[in-house]
């Protein structure tokens, strides 16, 4: 497994999503199966693994705890704060709110300090600049190593690297996927030496080819179901772009998941995905992406077909939509 560097954070290329072995992609894994994921994932060379205090809540958070205990010096955490459901909107980067969750995250991952903290959703209600502060104050503490932004717009990625540089960035991003392209929340990345972290790098399970217009989303246990782009007309109406996948994928003797993440690790040395999971066939062969070498004849080919498909249907639904920073 090789290395990337996420600002100053050197993480393996790849990473690995915890959130959907805990919640919202269907009823909670076992956690002993989802233990064995992860554990699997650190044998095969992944240092760097995702979750969040709002994952379950609490449950992802507990279970990497206890999946990455033994070998805590081996690996990078990353985990988000400001959700609060006490909240009005469901969200709170109050300093002292802050202080009081990074506590319960140190608890629940076994740990005493955390490799990337993340704001998970820009809070409108507090400025950048005191959630950037107070995460600067957990770090001259060494409870917290590196600051993180989740679904900013660059204006408040600029504004927040003025007071403690950002390490990296998280938000949706995949070939089906392509808003920081046009946003500018890439190119400041690139322009302030800042990772870019895309979850939902197989387009939360659609690039992989096996999901249609007869997949069912449990409305109780799977986000999905509220989301535009899954809804059976929409499943369909994309598919193009699965084609696309698996006509590249059959020239690489891969899968089209593996050439979705490919395409990632191929646009930029700063870009690390990290595909979730809680089947070991399917870590497989999401960590197999890193032997597909796409040619840039491939990526232009990719482009050019891509150029031609319009993806229909919202990432994410309306509420969850009103959460992502848009300022400009």
């Amino acid at each position: 497994m090789k290395t990337r560097k996420l600002g100053e954070l050197e993480v393996s290329e790849m990473g690995a999503g915890a959130m959907s072995i805990s919640a919202n992609y269907g009823p909670p894994a076992n956690i002993n199966q989802g233990i064995r994921v992860l554990r699997e994932a650190h044998e095969r060379g992944v240092s760097f693994f995702d979750t969040a205090e709002v994952y379950g809540p609490h449950t992802s958070e507990e279970l990497v705890g206890r999946a990455l205990e033994p070998f805590r010096d081996e690996v990078k955490i990353a985990t988000k704060f400001g959700f609060d459901s006490e909240a009005k909107s469901g969200l709170n980067s109050r300093p002292d709110h802050i202080r009081k969750v990074v506590e319960g995250s140190l608890k629940r991952l076994r740990t005493d300090r955390i490799d990337l903290y993340y704001q998970h959703r820009v809070d409108p209600d507090v400025p950048i600049e005191d959630v950037a502060g107070t995460v600067k104050e957990l770090i001259a503490e060494g409870k917290v190593l590196h600051f993180g932004l989740s679904e900013p717009s660059a204006r408040t990625i600029r504004r927040a690297h003025a007071v403690q540089p950002v390490t990296a960035v998280q938000t949706e991003y995949s070939l089906m996927e392509r808003d920081p392209e046009k946003n500018g929340v890439l190119a400041i990345c690139e322009e302030l030496g800042i990772g870019f972290v895309p979850w939902g790098p197989i387009g939360m399970g659609y690039l992989t080819g096996k999901i249609s217009a007869r997949s069912k989303f449990d409305p109780k246990t799977d986000i999905r179901s509220t989301f535009d782009r899954f809804s059976p007309e929409n499943l369909t109406a994309n598919m193009p772009v699965v084609d696309l996948l698996r006509r590249i994928s059959e020239n690489e003797n891969s899968t089209p998941s593996q050439v979705a993440l490919a395409w990632l690790l191929a646009q930029k040395p700063w870009i690390v995905p990290i595909p979730g999971t809680r089947n070991l066939k399917h870590l497989n062969e999401n960590l197999g992406a890193r032997k597909v070498q796409l040619s840039p004849g491939d990526l232009g080919d990719i482009e050019t077909a891509f150029a031609e498909i319009e993806v229909r249907g919202g990432r994410m639904n309306e509420m969850q939509m009103k959460m992502v920073d848009q300022t400009v």
